[in-house]
């Protein structure tokens, strides 16, 4: 697939900057309670939340998200990933990532964009990638560990949004 759009292209998926037409996807994504319970944040997602992310983190350069998409279907939207500065000088970055669509988990779409997502934030500067991500949630551990990430700290009884407590590991990448 060759379409300017993409800052990545792998075998199965592509990697392209978000844009506000993404909103709506967006939205329901992170209200899909199989993602939500993979957030600290778990608030009920508004697009008046995500248009305030788009104008004060990522055009503002804080954060870069790309969206996810299957390159078999036409470049149909299947998720997101982001970088989230965490120095001034954008050379330290926290990852997140999720799969949106429930047709497109199990397809290695996760494993395949932690790879070119980590490729793009090479070459745009990052050193270092942290993440986040809760203790129960192994198959997302797997892929993190499968993309070279390793376990540096164990977070436990981290408080999300709603209340809940789960225990968290931190974990790093050194590009």
């Amino acid at each position: 697939m060759k379409d300017n759009r993409f800052v990545k292209v792998g075998e199965n998926v592509s990697l392209r900057r978000i844009t506000d037409e993404d909103t709506d996807l967006i939205v329901k994504w992170r209200n899909n309670e199989r993602i939500r319970s993979n957030f600290v944040y778990r608030v009920q997602f508004t697009r008046q939340i995500h248009e305030e992310w788009l104008k004060t983190k990522v055009y503002t350069g804080h954060v870069i998200q790309l969206i996810i998409c299957e390159n078999e279907m036409h470049g149909n939207a299947v998720g997101s990933v982001y970088f989230k500065y965490l120095d001034d000088d954008k050379t330290e970055a926290e990852y997140g990532i999720f799969i949106g669509e429930d047709d497109a988990i199990g397809k290695g779409y996760g494993n395949e964009t932690a790879l070119l997502a980590l490729e793009y934030a090479k070459e745009i500067g990052i050193k270092k990638v942290i993440l986040r991500a809760f203790g129960y949630n192994m198959v997302a551990i797997k892929s993190y560990e499968h993309a070279g990430f390793v376990k540096t700290k164990d977070l436990p009884a981290v408080v999300c949004s709603d209340g809940q407590k789960s225990d968290m590991i931190l974990m790093e990448k050194n590009l």
